[in-house]
């Protein structure tokens, strides 16, 4: 069963329709006890790092997603704040996050080179892969994926980013750290190429 963390945001039942649509059995759920049971775990959700944290500490979640599911090995996915909130902290709110990846989370500038920048992000945008991951098969490198985000997760170290984007500069559009696998960028907005990309996590073991 793959868990797909209820914490109150938007945008979860469209990515349970996605996985049921692949074939794959999914709950959405807020229950420790189902996440700590499931064979992979989802993230996914709209809104503002604040509120993200704030309700998975409500529900008594974020010891079960820091240390019973990523630090246990089990394949996770983060989509959109489920890719910011695993920083350490965000200038969102100025929010304290999960810290499972060393980083910060920044805003996008207005201005660059002068030039106004239109924030946040609202649209397709093009993908390019750095580093090869099984979550890419099947996936043309420069591929289009559609982004709705102001802020961008901007990790320490290079070498979890397997992928990046630009918007008035270049940012990190996904990494990936062991069990861990994270997209700024909608996989259930974004056509086949998004749900190729779903389905290859599915498929992934622990």
């Amino acid at each position: 069963m793959i868990a797909i963390v209820d914490y109150r945001a938007g945008n979860l039942t469209s990515v349970a329709r996605a996985l049921e649509h692949l074939g794959h059995h999914c709950e959405v759920t807020d229950r420790a006890d189902r996440i700590r049971a499931a064979d992979q775990v989802i993230l996914p959700g709209v809104g503002a790092a604040g509120a993200t944290m704030e309700n998975l500490s409500r529900l008594g979640l974020i010891e079960v997603m820091r240390d019973e599911v990523i630090a246990a090995g089990k394949p996770f996915l983060g989509i959109c704040i489920g890719i910011q909130v695993l920083l350490d902290r965000s200038d969102e709110d100025d929010t304290r996050c999960l810290g499972v990846v060393v980083g910060n989370v920044r805003r996008f500038p207005s201005v660059i080179d002068g030039k106004p920048l239109k924030v946040p992000q609202i649209g397709w945008n093009r993908v390019r892969q750095r580093l090869p991951h099984p979550i890419f098969d099947g996936i043309p490198d420069q591929s289009h994926f559609y982004f709705v985000n102001s802020y961008y997760p901007l990790p320490t170290d290079p070498a979890v980013v397997i992928a990046t984007s630009e918007y008035g500069m270049e940012f990190c559009a996904a990494l990936a750290k062991g069990n861990l696998i994270a997209t700024q960028f909608h996989l259930e907005k974004s056509g086949a190429a998004g749900l190729r990309m779903l389905d290859n996590f599915c498929r992934m073991k622990a």
